[in-house]
């Protein structure tokens, strides 16, 4: 199959590519998605600003014309000797799955052709067409684990020579992973902070660096138990604004529903809200109990059903068009919100 596993990627990219002709890049975190496909499209000799050799294209509309991927790949470019079709936000298209299908079997012989998608299951029509075909390749990015966040802190550090004490480095490492794009800006505005002490001590981190990947989705969370809207306003637009992906956002609060459900049905069967949510695992962290403890009293099982329902539904919908991935999951979660509001 033409695939690599999740850690063999990087090594794979370090390596200049022009052979593959048709590549994927996909996975939950977009932002590693995004930064594996410049990297890719670096490596094999195109210039993603250079109009004459690089086209960017949205998977939404291929889909409703896929016949375009077949022109654009077999049209000959003027001014370069080959062209990068970079095709963003492929999802759950089936059309886009086929024409890909076609192309890795008899690849076009001036082109390359970069596809960034989302999260994609095994089996799904990009994926499959892709990993299945001999001209292919497909690179999953998953969110970032301790080593490859060790990575990024070391490389944009030492791009200013910069050292890191052990113990500003787990604090660091304890706050960043949410999002690789996210991650790199927090660091690269560290860096910029501490250039002038010559190396980056634990007071800076404190300073300096939010927790990316798990305060603001506290935030977000606590927001739509509560019912508060415009708290849930300021939080999401934060989280964008941190360049996250409101997709993790979704996965964040479908497993706190999924808790709820389960929390809930211990109270139904007699327990004390209480009493459930302290021996909640995975645990409630301490500052959450009280927001948690209220939600599984207001939510009863009808309502939690349905929260989970349109959440499911979302994940969905964001699925099959992720250029409208925004606005849907924005929309579905604030009108849980709303929810919310009223059960209170």
């Amino acid at each position: 199959m033409a695939q690599k596993k999740a850690h063999e990627v990087d090594a794979w990219l370090a390596r200049p590519q022009s052979a593959v002709p048709v590549v994927l890049v996909y996975g939950p975190d977009r932002g590693l998605v995004s930064e594996r496909a410049s990297a890719f499209a670096r490596q094999a000799g195109f210039k993603s600003d250079d109009p004459f050799s690089t086209i960017k294209l949205d998977a939404g509309d291929l889909e409703a014309d896929p016949g375009r991927l077949f022109d654009e790949a077999h049209t000959v470019a003027m001014f370069a000797d080959r062209r990068l079709i970079w095709v963003r936000g492929a999802g759950a298209q089936k059309s886009l799955g086929g024409a890909l299908k076609d192309l890795c079997a008899e690849p076009p012989k001036s082109a390359v052709i970069l596809v960034e998608g989302g999260d994609l299951k095994k089996g799904s029509p990009i994926r499959a067409a892709i990993e299945a075909g001999a001209g292919g390749m497909a690179l999953p990015c998953y969110a970032d684990q301790a080593r490859a966040i060790d990575a990024v802190i070391d490389e944009v550090l030492g791009q200013d020579g910069l050292a890191i004490a052990p113990d500003a480095r787990q604090a660091l490492k304890a706050s960043l992973g949410g999002d690789r794009l996210a991650t790199r800006g927090e660091i690269e505005k560290l860096a910029l902070y501490a250039r002038e002490f010559g190396r980056v001590e634990l007071e800076h981190v404190s300073d300096i660096v939010g927790d990316v990947s798990a305060k603001s989705l506290d935030d977000a969370t606590d927001a739509i138990l509560s019912g508060n809207v415009a708290a849930f306003d300021g939080a999401y637009a934060g989280w964008i604004r941190s360049g996250n992906a409101p997709f993790q956002l979704l996965s964040a609060v479908m497993r706190q529903f999924q808790q709820l459900e389960l929390l809930r049905s211990a109270v139904d069967s007699g327990a004390s809200a209480q009493s459930v949510v302290a021996g909640a695992r995975p645990p409630v962290f301490f500052s959450r109990r009280s927001i948690v403890e209220n939600a599984v009293k207001r939510w009863n099982a009808k309502a939690l059903t349905r929260a989970l329902a349109r959440l499911q539904a979302t994940v969905l919908a964001s699925r099959t068009r992720a250029s409208l991935d925004n606005s849907t999951i924005r929309q579905a979660l604030l009108a849980v919100t709303v929810e919310a509001g009223r059960l209170r």
